[in-house]
């Protein structure tokens, strides 16, 4: 059961393999895209990345989705970076950052939350010396993956809501529906987790 939401069913090689390996290569893949400088190189890993999620068989509408939702924060950064540093930092920041998003999406969108969990709290058993409970590191770790993709949805349905509605030109009135939805969303799970007994 998809508890979270995010998880796409499948059986790509990249579903099949452990949660551990996938966070390993996300760690490996975004630490070597920082030392990246050329902007063709920085567009080039971008576009690699683009292309795991038809590979993966997840369907280029998350891929979509996913690019949507940070869209509004790319032309900031290179707008900032092209005015302060010039253009060729600007492209790769963004291609960087780009790269970082998609290919986190992709990990979330491979990854049953229940593995995530198993390997969060195996990872956290040394704390439990200093008393730390396990199993709550791994739940946290868990909400913080979930909330980027919920964040995305409650921004999507929200500019949906106001395109209908003719006010496509003021999206800054999105910003008071999404933080609402995102209250709700909490306090959604706050009483999921409560039912289930965990404090």
């Amino acid at each position: 059961m998809n508890t979270f939401g995010v998880y796409v069913p499948g059986d790509s090689l990249l579903h099949r393999l452990p949660a551990g390996a996938k966070l390993l290569a996300l760690l490996v893949v975004i630490s070597a895209t920082l030392f990246v400088r050329d902007p063709v190189a920085a567009l080039t890993c971008a576009a690699l990345v683009c292309l795991a999620y038809p590979v993966s068989r997840v369907g280029i509408g998350h891929l979509g989705t996913t690019v949507v939702g940070l869209l509004p924060f790319l032309v900031v950064i290179l707008a900032f970076q092209t005015f302060t540093a010039g253009w060729r930092t600007a492209v790769v920041l963004s291609a960087q950052l780009f790269t970082a998003v998609v290919l986190a999406g992709l990990v979330t969108l491979t990854t049953r939350v229940a593995d995530m969990l198993e390997l969060f709290e195996r990872l956290a058993r040394p704390l439990r010396a200093f008393g730390v409970r396990p199993e709550r590191v791994a739940l946290v770790l868990a909400l913080t993956i979930r909330s980027v993709p919920m964040a995305l949805t409650a921004w999507r349905q929200a500019r949906e809501a106001y395109v209908a509605r003719g006010l496509s030109r003021r999206q800054h009135h999105m910003v008071v529906p999404v933080i609402v939805s995102l209250i709700r969303s909490a306090e959604a799970v706050g009483e999921a987790i409560s039912a289930r007994g965990l404090d």
